[in-house]
């Protein structure tokens, strides 16, 4: 698909190898694995880049896992094998990543995808749903996110609280600022 841009040269080119020395094939391996085991189908799980991209470029096991997730998000997956059909695929990912709480931050652009520019953003994207999912009954993959603890204080407690100097505030005893000198003194 990015056979038609032109070679990157110079900054964008050191910048796209930056982005790319990124790519973590064991944490592919380990996202295909789970895509696998909650669509349960027979997926190729290498986590090389190749592969990784050849499975979800066209957008249709990142629709499905969605559905998996959340039952009916995504109305229509498109079948069709064309560049735009394939890339509205992707975008019906990203829609239905962001309803379940995947932030904007952690998403890809669809062309990181379509095109292989940036298949590190990919994988953060999908690890942050892995952590979303919880929430929904499915077993998410990545460290479990925290849950609010919300405290509640009564106004005596916070009254007594102001009271209280830390000792992290420190001390000021006996400090002042005689033998202080910036620069240099005038000679006369």
């Amino acid at each position: 698909m990015a056979s038609n841009r032109a070679e990157k040269a110079g900054f964008a080119a050191e910048a796209h190898s930056k982005i790319n020395s990124k790519y973590d094939p064991q944490l592919s391996h380990e996202i295909l694995e789970w895509i696998k085991d909650l669509l349960n189908e027979d997926i190729d799980t290498n986590g090389e880049k190749d592969a990784f991209y050849e499975t979800l470029k066209d957008g249709t096991v990142l629709c499905r896992l969605i559905n998996a997730i959340k039952p009916d998000s995504i109305k229509k997956v498109n079948a069709s094998k064309m560049a735009f059909k394939c890339m509205e695929n992707i975008q019906f990912f990203l829609d239905g990543a962001q309803k379940i709480g995947v932030p904007a931050e952690e998403q890809f652009q669809t062309i990181d995808l379509w095109e292989q520019q940036n298949l590190t953003s990919v994988q953060i994207c999908l690890q942050s749903l892995g952590r979303k999912v919880s929430k929904f009954g499915v077993r998410g993959i990545g460290p479990k996110e925290s849950a609010a603890n919300v405290r509640n204080f009564s106004d005596e407690q916070l009254k007594a609280g102001q009271g209280v100097i830390g000792l992290q505030y420190g001390s000021n005893k006996g400090a002042n600022q005689s033998g202080i000198n910036f620069g240099n003194t005038r000679h006369m």
